[in-house]
């Protein structure tokens, strides 16, 4: 245990820098305090604490990544928000909302979800497409579902087994929600 808190501890500060104690370092001290005084209740407490910091904080810097609106498309400001174990098993999910005229698309990147991992290897089997279509968008495998009668869409993209990517439009065509998807840098959201 006193290792897994050197670990974390350690972790915080590289993910933090040299900034001045902020309410990650101050829990983190908080909850090596509480272990030395055999407080586990309140030590597990306050790393839990900490863990959703860290994935706000994960959400917010991937949120600066999602693209800028594409020519003649506007971008509402991105968000980013944290989820306990009881939507998607936890994690965050960071979000942008594009429009033009009657036309919306919005990109979301889910992260740090313990289901992620069992979803990763059933979405790289094409028997589970469900009706979409397979297709590889800056190199990643996307999965395609269009309706041209409804002008709507998703594709869906598992990055890394660790993020899952949609951008789902109504009132688009196929090639604007492509065009979306290929516009997302998908080297730095696996840097995250």
């Amino acid at each position: 245990m006193k290792r897994t808190l050197t670990y974390i501890a350690l972790t915080t500060l590289l993910l933090t820098g040299n900034a001045v104690a902020d309410d990650i370092t101050d829990t983190m001290a908080d909850a090596l305090s509480a272990y030395k005084k055999g407080d586990y209740v309140q030590t597990q407490e306050d790393l839990a604490y900490v863990m959703e910091l860290l994935k706000q904080k994960k959400g917010d810097s991937i949120k600066t990544l999602l693209p800028d609106a594409l020519d003649g498309w506007k971008a509402e400001e991105a968000k980013s928000e944290t989820a306990g174990a009881g939507m998607l098993g936890g994690g965050s999910t960071s979000s942008r909302t594009y429009t033009k005229d009657k036309s919306q698309i919005i990109i979301s990147v889910v992260t740090d979800s313990p289901l992620l991992k069992g979803l990763g290897a059933i979405m790289g089997n094409p028997m589970f497409s469900s009706g979409g279509k397979l297709k590889r968008i800056n190199r990643e495998k996307a999965t395609i579902k269009y309706n041209s009668k409804r002008e709507s869409g998703e594709i869906t993209i598992m990055l890394d087994k660790r993020f899952l990517i949609t951008v789902k439009g109504t009132k688009v065509t196929e090639d604007e929600l492509i065009n979306y998807a290929k516009a997302i840098d998908f080297k730095k959201i696996k840097e995250q």
